[in-house]
């Protein structure tokens, strides 16, 4: 079993066009669908608390072999909306307890800033075998919408992120807790350090991402 974790459910719309697709059940506002026999899609909740819940509930409902973080997220280069981008690691950078003398980032109980992602290798070697080019590099996730200014400076030079978002660190947390592969997927929808007009664009950035995830999810399955 596969899972796509989604923050909202208007990113999973595409998906559901296929007449396999239906809602399974939802659970404390997480809803579940049926993608394929062995693929799901979790519209889990925007940030971390929503995110760590619904992954939970995942792992617990479903037992998947995978979970795969679909969406959009801001990115520190600038380069084209829409373009793939996938994490090699993920830190939170909204955690700083660095006043009982801790690195900024360190989550406590774990005691560990870099969240660890699964199969990279594998994943980057289906992508090429998909001929899908792609992006590389640090996920940054906390709880704030990011944009440009003076914190997302700051977040740039502390932890050199190639890209920032609001769920995929704590889907990550709760995934190596439980032993379960986590992969990330990424479409730009803004770049942080970009030219003067900056440009929020959610459509763009999911017009083919989910036809990427799903075959993707395919491969990675077999």
């Amino acid at each position: 079993m596969i899972a796509l974790y989604y923050a909202m459910p208007k990113e999973i719309d595409s998906l559901l066009r296929d007449n396999e697709a239906a809602l399974i059940q939802t659970i404390a506002g997480v809803s579940f669908y049926r993608i394929t026999n062995d693929i799901i899609a979790v519209a889990g909740g925007i940030g971390k608390v929503n995110a760590a819940m619904a992954t939970q509930l995942c792992i617990s409902l479903y037992k998947p072999e995978i979970i795969i973080n679909v969406g959009v997220a801001g990115c520190f280069k600038n380069v084209e909306i829409g373009t793939l981008m996938i994490a090699d690691k993920y830190i939170q950078h909204d955690v700083d307890t660095s006043a009982c003398g801790d690195p900024i980032g360190l989550v406590s109980t774990i005691n560990v800033v870099d969240f660890p992602v699964s199969r990279l290798a594998q994943t980057k070697e289906l992508l090429n075998q998909m001929q899908i080019s792609y992006l590389c590099g640090t996920g940054a996730t906390g709880d704030w919408f990011a944009v440009r200014g003076e914190r997302a400076k700051t977040i740039a030079n502390t932890f050199h992120p190639l890209f920032i978002e609001m769920e995929g660190c704590a889907i990550a947390q709760v995934c190596m807790r439980n032993h379960t592969d986590f992969i990330s997927l990424k479409s730009v929808s803004d770049c942080l350090f970009g030219d003067d007009n900056y440009d929020f664009n959610f459509p763009k950035a999911m017009e083919n991402i989910n036809a990427i995830a799903l075959q993707f999810a395919r491969r990675i399955a077999c």
